[in-house]
């Protein structure tokens, strides 16, 4: 079964890379904290990074480390003003008005969604996963592409893609419940399962 096999590979891989997509949105799971626990447990003591372009920020509220995540996107519980007038991000309750204390407009989620999307906020998180993933080149990776469609393809869907067809020794599973298809040159050491990933997961 699929389930096993990617039990297997988890414990046997060097490194592996998570990319989590719209799918793992709280609306959609009700129970996304109890799977990220879940994905705690199974990674545990592997050298991995988790590339995200979920925006509610469950993740940042779960038992993985923070030091090893990277949300692109942004999240909502981070706050910025909504006109941009300065680079200042703040934390869920540290500007208790939620009103920039610098030009008095209100302040919006840090995601890219904003009109005037601040990402110095997910920059330095960003470095560090392009560190670690520059030094995945010849090394036993294994992806995890968890829900991951159209909407921004650019930040995991396609790079993963290149990612596989760089390094020979990477194997990639590509899990969603409508666009699980893969091109033809990766075929051969990357599979599409077709199948919601959150239930997938669950059932791991």
């Amino acid at each position: 079964m699929e389930e096993n096999r990617i039990l297997n590979e988890i414990a046997a891989c060097d490194k592996l890379l998570i990319g989590i997509g719209e799918e793992w949105n709280k609306e959609a799971l009700p129970d996304i904290q109890s799977l990220y626990g879940k994905m705690a447990k199974l990674i545990e003591g592997k050298d991995y990074f988790i590339i995200t372009t979920v925006t509610d920020g469950e993740i940042l509220k779960s038992s993985l480390d923070p030091g090893r995540i990277t949300a692109p996107c942004g999240n909502v519980t981070w706050r910025q003003c909504s006109k941009s007038c300065t680079k200042n991000i703040w934390e869920p309750g540290e500007v208790a008005d939620d009103i920039c204390p610098y030009c008095k407009s209100p302040l919006t989620g840090n995601t890219i969604e904003a009109e005037n999307y601040i990402e110095e906020g997910y920059l330095p998180q960003w470095n560090a996963y392009t560190g670690w993933l520059a030094g995945t080149l010849n090394k036993k990776l294994l992806l995890l592409e968890l829900g991951v469609g159209f909407k921004t393809p650019t930040v995991i869907r396609w790079p993963f893609e290149k990612t596989i067809s760089v390094n020979r020794k990477s194997r990639m599973y590509r899990i969603h419940g409508k666009f699980s298809q893969l091109p033809e040159e990766i075929k051969e050491r990357a599979e599409g399962i077709s199948e919601n990933s959150g239930e997938f997961f669950r059932c791991l």
